[in-house]
């Protein structure tokens, strides 16, 4: 039997981060993870060809560039080769009229490229840029503290210090908007609006959601203000460095060792019993990084649950589905709206807000969407060290599809299940990428294809292919996620903590619930 203060269940960058802060705290720690390599879904491979590197699921590091924890362990990682690649040039959108709008880091590129569209227009963003800076401090402060807690109220009192009464229903009203409604208050253009409310898909939020105008608003602000980053050689470079970084600091970590059990001792969590008979036992901690209805699924023994969590895990729900496709490609595409389109680190094929409503509607009613969401990642306009010389990958993102097919929304794939479907599927979805980037299929060297089933195969966390661990619509978010009154990681059993994505601040890559959820620990 092995003792330690923690031990952590799932080697997920969250995991990691709680590992590497309470390690520094002088925590005796101990990761435990199913798969051979640690990572979760930042995970980078040759799936292909050897030499092309792919990211698996997510490519964007920007919210781990700017998140607490790296700031705090910048020096560290980056000793242990963490690295960044900046994309001055963040994401763009492309219309059928043969036109696109991007933002990168030139705010006067941006607004001229809107003034193009709409004077007042321009001017409206311009406004709302200049406002960011007021605006940003106290969104990343609730966003940065735990959920409730005196950190977040505090925030709260600083907003109403700073701006009063106005501020703070300033902020709220955006926390509560659709992408719609915000977008609607503010611009006149539907190419603006469309490139904006796009990002509303990256989480579960089609245009008329209530809660989705946030991620639109921040992506797009923060992006013009820092620019994004992807990873060095792959996203794994944040999942290597961070497991150098804890190695360093004397945690253990243990790969290809599935938990078959979390024991219970006089109604505490204490032992993690792992497949192959092993027995790590937790003085202080266990800390689980996976799903919750994976964790209550048989991890732990279902009666030591009170009625009122186990009704509201068994209702929590998965965000739709999500499929990647990943191309290896003798060129990067050549974007007929613009030779300058072969800059950006994102392309959204999403070109108005009835499209994305439909596509959303469609995918949650359990068909194949007609027209889906497209996010076209271009990792090697920025890393060319992911491919051999002159050459390129493609990421392709998917938003938002059935984890069950019912039917084909177009009429034309009659199979319903997906690994019959997939590849006829991906089949539509690069047909709607040529439309805009012709010539794109003979530049196509390889592709591996990975539905909603195939990604919850590698990854069961994403049930159903839900790469967000459970949607952010404001029933599921803030103080309700994942079960309201255990939004504070700590689970109704005494010594069992949660962090991952299906806990709050949510999905992405800023490492935020482990980080918290360590802080609140060990300070």
């Amino acid at each position: 039997m092995s003792e330690f203060d923690a031990v952590i269940v799932g080697a997920g960058h969250n995991g990691l981060a709680a590992a590497i802060h309470l390690a520094t705290k002088g925590w005796k720690v101990a990761v435990v993870e199913t798969k051979p390599t640690a990572g979760g879904a930042v995970k980078t491979e040759e799936l292909i060809e050897p030499g092309f590197r792919h990211d698996l699921c997510a490519m964007n590091l920007s919210m781990f560039a700017g998140s607490a924890f790296h700031q705090l362990y910048a020096g560290d990682l980056a000793a242990h080769g963490l690295k960044f690649v900046p994309a001055p040039h963040c994401f763009a959108s492309v219309f059928p009229d043969g036109t696109h709008l991007g933002i990168g880091t030139d705010a006067a590129a941006n607004r001229s490229a809107i003034a193009a569209l709409s004077s007042r227009d321009a001017e409206s963003f311009a406004s709302m840029s200049s406002a960011f800076g007021t605006m940003a401090p106290h969104l990343f402060g609730l966003l940065g503290a735990p959920m409730p807690s005196f950190a977040s109220v505090k925030t709260v009192w600083k907003a109403w210090r700073a701006g009063g009464l106005p501020l703070l229903h300033d902020l709220l009203r955006l926390l509560m908007s659709s992408p719609r409604g915000f977008l609607d208050r503010h611009f006149d253009n539907e190419k603006l609006k469309a490139m904006m409310a796009a990002w509303g898909l990256h989480l579960d939020f089609p245009p008329d959601a209530a809660g989705g105008a946030l991620f639109p608003y921040l992506e797009t602000m923060t992006n013009q203000a820092f620019g994004m980053v992807i990873g060095s050689g792959g996203a794994d470079t944040i999942i290597k460095a961070m497991s150098g970084l804890l190695l360093a600091k004397g945690g253990t970590l243990l790969l290809n060792a599935p938990v078959q059990s979390i024991e219970l001792s006089q109604g505490r969590a204490k032992t993690v019993v792992l497949c192959d008979g092993r027995r790590l036992t937790a003085r202080k901690a266990v800390i689980s990084n996976v799903h919750p209805k994976i964790l209550f699924g048989g991890m732990v023994p279902a009666a030591s649950l009170p009625a009122r969590f186990s009704e509201g895990l068994k209702a929590y729900r998965s965000g739709p589905g999500a499929m990647m496709i990943h191309l290896t490609l003798d060129r990067l595409p050549d974007w007929a709206a613009s030779p300058a389109l072969k800059s950006y680190a994102y392309v959204h094929i999403a070109p108005n807000l009835s499209m994305m409503n439909r596509v959303y509607d469609e995918a949650i009613s359990g068909l194949l969407p007609r027209e889906p969401a497209l996010v076209v990642g271009q990792p090697t306009a920025l890393d060319p060290s992911r491919a051999p010389d002159g050459k390129h990958v493609l990421w392709v993102q998917v938003r938002v599809l059935p984890a069950d097919i019912k039917g084909d929304a177009a009429g034309e794939i009659t199979v319903t299940d997906w690994a019959s479907a997939k590849e006829a599927y991906a089949d539509r979805v690069l047909k709607i990428i040529e439309a805009y980037a012709p010539g794109l299929g003979g530049l196509v060297r390889g592709r591996s294809v990975w539905s909603p089933v195939d990604l919850e195969r590698e990854n069961p966390n994403l049930i159903g292919g839900d790469s967000l661990s459970g949607s952010h619509h404001l029933d599921q978010n803030f103080l309700f996620r994942p079960v309201a009154g255990y939004s504070r990681y700590k689970s109704p059993i005494d010594g069992l903590y949660m962090c991952g994505a299906a806990t709050w601040p949510g999905a992405g890559t800023g490492a935020g619930s482990g980080f918290l959820l360590a802080r609140m620990l060990a300070g």
